[in-house]
């Protein structure tokens, strides 16, 4: 195996467990969504999954 992979796979780890905490932090302390939050989600993913099903209809 070479070097560099197994120094990489190393700094992944490293940087995993580095960052695990402030994660951890930012996820319980985020504001949670309301209805029209998630609508305002829902709504334009929906128009982009139909705009695509209708590019695939047409060839």
């Amino acid at each position: 195996m070479d070097w560099l992979k197994i120094g990489s796979g190393i700094l992944l780890v490293a940087m995993f467990f580095f960052i695990l905490p402030s994660a951890k932090r930012m996820v319980q302390n985020s504001p949670k969504g309301s209805i029209s939050d998630w609508m305002g989600y829902i709504v334009p993913i929906g128009v982009i999954a139909l705009f695509v099903v209708l590019l695939i209809a047409l060839v």
